[in-house]
């Protein structure tokens, strides 16, 4: 393969609300902006699947109080510098970006106009403080800020580029002296262009990941496909600072279709009323936590539906909105509403078939408040990082908020850096070698890749997921280590791919769920330990038309 070389001053991977309001403020402080996707289009991102909305401020609202109810969701594990930061920010933030700047269509009370914006209500929220659209939030604001990015002159976005490794100085310096620096650097990364079949090696000043999480690692995700962990396994191999990876949210509803991909069933559908309840018509919530009920927050109604499942040998529970939400359905939840009847199902008048999938990754990239990583140059936003918020669980709504939070915040940092002068030289830039090419036998067999995938998304959902035990996170270790080891020796024998990359990625990225989830011998938020000794229960089997 050729290699190509590109030069930028702000390279960014992921092109969600993190990335994409990363780009928009970097491009607006004048900055060369390259944005990277490894899928078809950009808007194909985690943000356009986001349903319920974003947290902003409601009547009565505080700092104080939004940073409690992020605190209390996230078992008091949560960074306290961080959840103030966000707390103090983020509603000015929505404004000065979402609202004013961007104009997003959020929707308004009914026969208002200007900011008198219908709010909403979501698991362990105190208040109605979530600003949202229909249940699109997330398409909404993709699609405005990606509009954005394509009338900016300094912005190229490149789709089908999968990111392979980052270059860092002290490794990928062909200048003896770089390999001496006490303080390694990252200057860019080595990418995979589908369309040219070709590693291109993007250099740049500043690099920021904001690829997202891992949730497609598990068999059932409400996640876009191919999210695996990429930025998360790149950045742990050049060094960087990685924490919390066992604490991944799974949401409780997400619709059951036998053999069908899971849709999500936002939580704004509990916001506004809505009850579960298992298959003999009992509404459980109530005893799981009398207090919040079916609004507790999201670690606590997964266990409750994986418990009713267990209990009842239940594949499913179900949701029922007809009886409990006075909104119109329709226009209120159209996305949802049209889903349903799809699937034979009309949420006007009969309950909703869901299971939990895995949702969010609470972990990442150890970051600060402006998104800097533990290596020079690298800044990390979004799902990728863990900037403390979440702790042990994270509060509803509050994703796409960081998301837009510390991509504003990271773009603004290394804006100052570079009008400062505070850049890589040009002679230690132009000193990185090319990327050296995998092995030349030609055995790439999608059967075999599909089978692997297979044994990772089993292997996490069933020893590493809702609820964990120590020896089946033990036997989770073993396995996944087994299979690395031939994946390893596949992917340095065979030319470079997606497929094989993202493969690579995603059982590196199993084995630091698994292994952060043994050493953690605290149960806590979404790391649920339960001690099985003596105990007949399981995990209900898998249906061969699950497996996806």
């Amino acid at each position: 393969m050729a290699d190509v070389v590109k030069e930028t001053e702000c390279l960014i991977i992921g092109t969600g609300i993190s990335g994409a309001t990363c780009a928009y403020v970097a491009a607006q402080s004048g900055l060369k902006v390259c944005l990277l996707t490894k899928r078809s289009e950009p808007t194909a991102a985690n943000t356009n699947r986001a349903q319920g909305g974003i947290v902003y401020t409601g009547n009565g609202d505080s700092p104080d109080l939004l940073k409690k109810d992020i605190l209390e969701a996230g078992r008091y594990l949560n960074s306290v510098e961080a959840v103030e930061f966000i707390a103090e920010n983020g509603p000015r933030i929505v404004k000065e970006i979402l609202i004013d700047d961007l104009k997003v269509n959020f929707t308004h009370l009914k026969g208002s106009e200007d900011e008198n914006y219908d709010l909403t209500r979501e698991g362990a929220h105190s208040i109605n403080r979530i600003l949202y659209s229909a249940d699109h939030t997330g398409h909404e604001i993709e699609e405005t800020l990606i509009n954005a990015l394509k009338k900016m002159s300094n912005v190229e976005i490149v789709t089908n580029a999968t990111v392979i490794d980052l270059i860092t100085l002290n490794h990928h310096s062909t200048d003896v002296q770089a390999r001496y620096l006490l303080e390694d650097r990252c200057a860019g990364a080595y990418v995979y262009m589908e369309h040219d079949q070709e590693v291109t090696t993007v250099l740049a000043q500043y690099t920021v990941l904001a690829t997202g999480g891992v949730g497609d690692i598990y068999l059932h995700s409400t996640n876009e496909k191919g999210t695996v962990g990429d930025g998360i396994v790149m950045a742990k191999r050049a060094g960087v600072n990685v924490i919390n990876m066992e604490f991944v949210q799974f949401h409780p509803t997400t619709l059951y279709i036998p053999g069908a991909r899971r849709f999500l069933l936002s939580e704004a559908l509990r916001g506004e009323g809505a009850r579960l309840m298992n298959l003999r018509g009992e509404y459980f919530m109530d005893k799981y936590n009398p207090g919040l009920k079916d609004l507790a927050p999201r670690d606590e109604v997964a266990i409750a539906i994986w418990d009713e499942m267990l209990e009842n040998g239940e594949d499913h529970v179900l949701l029922d909105v007809a009886n409990y939400v006075n909104e119109d359905i329709p226009e209120r939840f159209p996305s949802i509403y049209g889903t349903c009847l799809e699937a034979g199902i009309d949420i006007t008048k009969e309950p909703v078939p869901v299971v939990p999938a895995a949702h969010y990754l609470c972990g990442g990239i150890h970051v600060n408040t402006l998104g800097r990583t533990t290596l020079k140059g690298l800044y990390a936003v979004g799902e990728v990082s863990c900037t403390g918020i979440h702790g042990a669980n994270r509060l509803a709504s509050t994703s796409l908020l960081e998301g837009l939070v510390w991509g504003f915040y990271a773009a603004k940092d290394i804006a100052v850096k570079i009008h400062t002068g505070e850049t890589i030289g040009f002679k230690m830039l132009k000193s990185v070698r090319d990327w050296i090419p995998t092995g030349n036998v030609a055995n790439e067999d999608p059967a075999l890749i599909a089978q692997d995938w297979t044994s990772i998304k089993s292997t996490m959902w069933n020893y590493v997921g809702i609820v964990r035990t120590r020896q089946r996170l033990k036997i989770a270790i073993e396995d996944l280590r087994h299979m690395y080891l031939r994946i390893e020796d596949f992917y340095r024998e065979t030319p470079v791919s997606k497929d094989i990359i993202s493969l690579f990625h995603g059982t590196q990225a199993a084995i630091l769920v698994a292994d952060s989830a043994l050493r953690n011998h605290k149960s806590i938020g979404c790391h649920f330990l339960r001690d099985h000794k003596g105990s007949a229960r399981s995990y209900p089997a898998l249906r061969h038309d699950d497996i996806q």
